[in-house]
């Protein structure tokens, strides 16, 4: 018969959803996605409020960071939205997409080295 001590094999993909720092990576990547797919940060930001208050301290500064990215990019991108019928508004695009990008690779960064982010509120860099 089958020994009831066993576990299953564990399975690629396994884990991702966890509050793990793989969790935080796949985040990263799909703000970076949304870049060009907005719907893949809606999901990003959807598992960053589902892990946040059950991760290790330092991975929630890490959802913290990328929650406010998220709304704060969005609340960019609106106003470059309005200031599009002035043109100026295409320069806010860009702007944001780069800001979102900075921000997203700081966390990588970080997240990699296994270290908070300083200041999680922060609106900056």
């Amino acid at each position: 018969m089958s020994d009831p001590q066993t576990t299953p094999p564990k399975r690629f993909g396994d884990g991702w959803m966890d509050p793990t720092r793989n969790n935080v990576i796949l985040i990263y990547i799909l703000y970076l996605v949304s870049c060009v797919i907005f719907i893949a940060g809606v999901i990003g930001l959807i598992s960053a409020y589902m892990n946040r208050d059950k991760a290790e301290d330092w991975l929630k500064t890490h959802y913290t960071w990328a929650i406010r990215t998220f709304w704060i990019a969005l609340l960019f991108s609106a106003i470059s939205f309005v200031l599009t019928f002035v043109i100026i508004g295409v320069f806010g695009f860009l702007a944001t997409a780069v800001w979102v990008i900075v921000r997203v690779i700081i966390g990588l960064q970080k997240v990699n080295r296994s270290e908070p982010i300083e200041r999680p509120e922060s609106w900056l860099v």
